[in-house]
């Protein structure tokens, strides 16, 4: 696995997928979690075809090594890895995807780096960030309260509200895993089954710590001069992250556009890639998104 250096000398890891003489542009992918192991984006529902995507493991995930300092951790300063490694990689200009809490890292360096960024698409995206929690998620798992996996997540799900324990986290996730995909056949079932491999309780801790209001508006106010094409991804299944939540930071955006995707959930390219990639590949091309 290749390895870059960063700001402060750290030796971080990433991969790579895809050919790398497509002709097109790379594109830089973000795994959420926050601190989930980059593994679980796979090739993103097959979107490595013709364009090669690089996918960085951030400090305490994957191959990449712990932080020395615990404030490393924090979003803002995984922002400049993600300088580092265009720095390494020698791009000028280049694509950002950003997945779930991974979208708070990608509008941390959109709001620094605005003019090193070609597209930036944010996939079911949280809005701690704008400052608000909305609770349509809330509302969106419990429609659907007539599926036959429904009463043992919600078991679940309060359990994991209440308890710190780590192994009793990991085993109460698989169980409350369906709220997070549209559907719960052997694609999700499989998918789900890495999360509790993919954890990394201290950088998880870290990822918000050190960012205040002043911080929060200073970054927000930032966006307003991001000028390269902006998509926001949602799922309107999405149990985790729901849909309110896209639209709050698609809003912090001047031109951001918001795509909806119906029956799909928190990972549309788990759920539905045969929409997902086309969609995703349309407007890394174009800067623009397919009509239907």
């Amino acid at each position: 696995m290749p390895t870059y250096r960063s700001y402060d000398d750290a030796e971080l890891h990433y991969r790579t997928l895809g050919p790398a003489d497509s002709g097109l542009p790379p594109l830089v992918c973000l795994a959420g979690g926050p601190a989930r192991d980059a593994a679980y984006l796979g090739d993103l529902g097959g979107l490595d075809a013709d364009r090669r995507l690089i996918v960085p493991d951030s400090r305490g995930t994957g191959d990449s090594p712990a932080a020395e300092d615990p404030a490393a951790y924090a979003f803002p300063r995984l922002a400049e890895d993600l300088e580092a490694l265009r720095t390494h990689l020698g791009l000028e200009r280049f694509a950002l995807l950003a997945h779930s809490a991974a979208a708070a890292t990608a509008q941390a360096y959109a709001a620094a780096h605005p003019d090193r960024l070609s597209r930036l698409v944010l996939v079911c995206p949280g809005s701690r960030l704008q400052g608000e929690l909305p609770d349509d998620a809330r509302q969106i798992f419990e429609s659907r309260a007539h599926e036959e996996w429904w009463p043992d997540a919600s078991v679940a799900v309060q359990r994991l509200a209440e308890t710190g324990d780590m192994d009793e986290v990991r085993e109460l996730l698989q169980r409350a895993a369906p709220l997070a995909y549209a559907h719960w056949d052997e694609p999700q079932r499989a998918h789900a089954a890495t999360e509790s491999g993919q954890l990394n309780p201290v950088p998880r801790a870290g990822f918000w710590q050190s960012v205040d209001d002043r911080a929060r508006e200073t970054l927000l106010t930032a966006l307003r001069d991001v000028t390269c094409p902006v998509l926001v991804v949602t799922g309107d299944r999405d149990a985790l992250s729901g849909m309110r939540a896209g639209e709050l930071v698609a809003a912090s955006f001047p031109h951001a556009q918001l795509r909806p995707l119906h029956l799909v959930g928190h990972y549309p390219w788990i759920d539905d890639p045969d929409r997902f990639r086309p969609l995703l590949d349309t407007f890394l091309r174009t800067g623009e998104t397919p009509l239907s």
